[in-house]
């Protein structure tokens, strides 16, 4: 089909040429074709080979010029590597490594430097006998760094000299100065600039990023680079990488930092656990080997279909905490995978046969029950790592192991070493593989439990539902300004009743002293009748799922007697609390109400002066009486109130409810450690903490003060 312009004797001509570009636009020919030769497809599309252009680009040049280092550690050669990011917005990474290779390579004819640093796809990583298990892989990592830098300077100590090129955007050449707006004449090969000692050797890689690529506000973080030198600090024992921050340009505030941890991933382990430990840290190590088809050259220079025989090295420490989050850290030949992988599939799959496994011939899991994979993981912290040759990753960012056969070599590694521990008959780890097992089984039921709590209790507001519990006295309103007070007793309720603003505050009652959460279990403790109701109330889920968005109040105050058992009482539910529904206490939404001990009430009040005076504990009682005897103001009989009860609503609503005049206690965790122990030693199992502790405290009372 042909297409005929139209024209008009007054606009033909003007339109008719405004046609042609359309019509040219449908033709498609060899000539229209763009070939991208060298590193023209890299500036073209960064984001195929760093995934973006903003930080997380920037960043990953860092990675992939400070991995090559790290590979070279792996093997065995070099000991330290220095990182410094400079005041010109340079980035320095050098190591004290093999150096990179200066001869000539045959088939190019270029320097090894310039094919490094010029060519895809091209390096010592490609199963050419240089390297065994590397994080490099694709050969493109150099190339893609030189090819997105303004400017790139790298040195090489080797064979007794120092050898020296540089690059703009990729094309070798020589600068006249220093920086990357400097002059630059295209041109120029690897050249020896001095002499070093014969045994010396190493490479120093300096590049400026070019901001023709990156995002105005993409910036090197020093949080991220810390965080990745002690992570590879870690998973690379004896290795020295020493970060130093040198952008503020004074030597003054210059920061270094060195990161050397020779634990390996045991150590690593023990870094990343967020809570006590139940378990030792496990290492679960073994080897394998597997079979791969590879394209391979030949003599004549063609690509053909070879077996390969792998070797994989499976290293694993793992280790249970008290705690219900989960840290999996994974890694291949020390390069993170944040997405997981064939690996880390293995690894979960061997986690669970194990654990089904040596529950099996034991009597923990009754009839019906089952364990999956999230029981298993709660609570655990590991560090899964593999190495092999040439691994096969989905894209050059890395983040996904995609080696098929490594899943099934984890998982029989995995199986049998687990299963060894937890099958094991010697006294420590026999009781910690029972701990273990414990654990898992209390977190299969939990989750049933919870899953039917959800399915049956949850709702939006008490009009909406009849399964909120009957004795909740519910507010009108459901913003951030509600309030839910769980108030003790039945007395204590009535008074409240009318001393609260129906507006946004909520009641509910609880009979005396709820169940030790820190001691039961949490199959009983969902079981009681009062934390369910309180978790029920909440309307957010307990432990792991826990939603914070979706509680139904803005804040949850406990309102107890003043007294011992009061005190008690608020300490039952800040347990409850801090152990399900801790995100509520993190984020400040916890309080405790303060009701007043003593009420004074004046017979000639002065003009302006409170008829009635409230004191808080008993040294402000003495105080008060005092300076009221001092100044001649009479009073009555002071009147002390032994519960919450006992006050009218006014003085509840004036003394403790009413937001204009009362005092709240926020319960919050500056320390979530020191509060774990400190909740264990209050109410946990073992007596002996909490007998020293309360002797301890009782020198410092004041026996007179006990109100007998």
């Amino acid at each position: 089909m042909t297409a005929t312009p139209v024209t008009s004797a007054r606009s033909g001509p003007a339109k008719a040429r405004a046609a042609a570009p359309e019509l040219e636009g449908r033709d498609y020919e060899a000539r229209h074709l763009l070939v991208l030769e060298g590193l023209e497809a890299v500036r073209k599309r960064p984001a195929m080979y760093i995934g973006s252009t903003d930080t997380r680009g920037l960043m990953h040049c860092l990675w992939e010029i400070i991995d090559n280092s790290v590979d070279e550690a792996l093997g065995g050669f070099g000991r330290a590597i220095d990182v410094t990011l400079r005041a010109d917005g340079a980035v320095t990474v050098s190591d004290q490594a093999r150096g990179i290779p200066v001869d000539k390579e045959p088939r190019t004819g270029l320097s090894g430097v310039e094919v490094v640093f010029t060519k895809l796809h091209a390096g010592g990583k490609f199963g050419g006998g240089s390297y065994n298990a590397t994080g490099g892989l694709h050969g493109v990592g150099s190339s893609v760094v030189n090819a997105l830098s303004a400017r790139l300077d790298v040195e090489v100590d080797r064979d007794g000299g120092t050898w020296a090129m540089s690059f703009r955007r990729g094309v070798p050449g020589t600068f006249d100065g220093p920086g990357p707006t400097a002059p630059f004449t295209p041109g120029g090969s690897l050249t020896k600039v001095g002499r070093v000692a014969k045994g010396r050797s190493g490479t120093r890689v300096t590049y400026w990023p070019d901001r023709q690529i990156f995002l105005a506000d993409a910036e090197l973080s020093l949080v991220d680079l810390q965080n990745r030198a002690r992570q590879t600090s870690f998973l690379v024992p004896g290795l020295a990488i020493k970060v130093s921050d040198a952008r503020s340009g004074d030597p003054a505030t210059t920061t270094e930092e060195v990161f050397l941890h020779e634990g390996g991933i045991g150590e690593f382990c023990e870094f990343l656990a967020p809570d006590a430990a139940v378990t030792d840290v496990l290492r679960l190590q073994g080897t394998g080997s597997f079979t791969e088809t590879v394209p391979m050259l030949d003599d004549a220079g063609h690509m053909e279909p070879t077996d390969v025989e792998r070797e994989l090295e499976v290293d694993v420490a793992v280790r249970w905490g008290t705690g219900y989050d989960t840290t999996v850290r994974s890694y291949v030949n020390i390069i993170a995978t944040p997405k997981g992988g064939t690996h880390v599939a293995g690894f979960e799959r061997g986690l669970v046969r194990s654990v089904t496994g040596a529950l099996a011939p034991t009597r923990l899991l009754k009839t019906g029950e089952e364990v999956v994979k999230d029981d298993v993981l709660e609570g655990m912290t590991a560090v899964v790592t593999v190495r092999l040759a040439e691994p096969q990753f989905e894209g050059q960012t890395k983040e996904v192991l995609g080696t098929p056969a490594v899943s099934k070599l984890v998982t029989r590694v995995v199986e049998a070493e687990l299963g060894a521990f937890l099958e094991s008959r010697s006294g420590v780890a026999k009781a910690q593989a029972r701990s273990v097992l414990e654990k898992v089984v209390n977190a299969s039921r939990a989750r049933v439990a919870a899953r039917q709590q959800r399915e049956n209790q949850r709702r939006k507001t008490a009009l909406e539902s009849s399964s909120l519990p009957s004795k909740l006295v519910d507010c009108r309103s459901n913003d951030e300004r509600s309030e839910l007070f769980i108030v003790e007793g039945d007395s204590a309720l009535g008074t409240a009743k009318v001393a609260r603003s129906s507006e946004f505050q909520a009641l509910l009652p609880i009979r005396g002293k709820i169940l030790n959460t820190q001691k039961a279990s949490t199959g009983d403790m969902l079981k009681n009748v009062e934390c369910a109701s309180i978790i029920q109330v909440v309307g957010a889920g307990s432990g792991r799922t826990f939603d914070l968005d979706q509680a139904r109040y803005g804040r949850v105050i406990f309102m107890a007697d003043a007294d011992s058992d009061g005190a008690h009482i608020r300490c039952l539910l800040a347990t409850l609390f801090f152990r399900y529904m801790r995100p509520m206490v993190e984020a400040g939404r916890v309080f405790t109400a303060v009701p007043p001990l003593h009420r004074f009430e004046l017979t000639n009040p002065k003009k302006g002066q409170d008829r009635f005076i409230y004191t808080y504990s008993d040294a402000e009682y003495q105080r008060t009486a005092a300076e009221l005897t001092k100044r001649n103001q009479r009073f009555k009989e002071p009147q002390r109130y032994k519960g919450l009860g006992e006050m009218d609503a006014d003085q509840l609503a004036e003394t403790t409810m009413s937001p204009r005049h009362r005092t709240l206690r926020r319960i919050t965790v500056d320390d979530g450690l020191i509060a774990e122990t400190t909740f264990e030693m209050l109410m946990g199992n073992d007596v002996a903490p909490r007998k020293t502790f309360i002797i301890d405290g009782a020198y410092a009372l004041d026996s007179a003060a006990i109100d007998v």
